[in-house]
């Protein structure tokens, strides 16, 4: 059986992958200017096969509004240009043969309040994830002293930095939000 250490590091690196992982997708919620990242969920089927666009092509930033995608292989540039329009970005690409152009357009108010609204709904899923860790490690806690192998008081001691990681934790998805969301409204 674990000990009572070994749980509280467990929580803890699992609550700080939910954190990355908001951070991660809150990334790919586009906003009014041009980030490499909104195009991080992008598959292109290449071959046949569903490909990651990062794998096909070099994607920078050249202006605030402007991303340019320029694919490895110039004959994937169909795919890649297809693979963009269908997905949820809401953006048209524009291609010269060589360099895909993308536009970043101002976005309006309403959709600047539905992407808030998405930013919220993303954050609370991961609040969700890290009080399930915190639900599993005092679990496993209970467990230990059911068998006898920890004592009430280190079980105390247990729950308490279990709820100081849950807290912490979720303060750091808080903090991300905010920014996200101001990031989002900025015009």
């Amino acid at each position: 059986m674990a000990t009572v250490d070994e749980l509280i590091q467990d929580a803890k690196t699992r609550m700080a992958k939910s954190v990355e992982h908001a951070r991660s997708e809150f990334a790919t919620v586009r906003t009014g200017r041009a980030s490499a990242s909104l195009l991080d969920r992008i598959e292109v089927s290449y071959y046949g096969t569903p490909t990651p666009l990062r794998q096909l092509a070099t994607i920078n930033v050249p202006e605030p509004r402007l991303l340019t995608v320029q694919p490895f292989d110039p004959s994937s540039i169909r795919a890649i240009e297809k693979a963009i329009q269908e997905s949820d970005l809401g953006l048209t690409p524009s291609n010269d043969g060589k360099v895909i152009r993308l536009p970043i357009p101002q976005l309006t108010e309403e959709r600047r309040k539905e992407l808030v609204k998405v930013v919220r709904h993303l954050a609370e899923e991961h609040r969700v994830a890290v009080r399930e860790i915190r639900r599993d490690a005092l679990r496993h806690l209970r467990e230990l002293v059911d068998s006898g192998e920890v004592g009430a008081d280190e079980e105390h001691r247990g729950e308490v930095r279990v709820q100081e990681l849950t807290d912490e934790h979720t303060k750091q998805i808080d903090e991300l939000l905010k920014h996200k969301e101001a990031e989002v409204m900025e015009v």
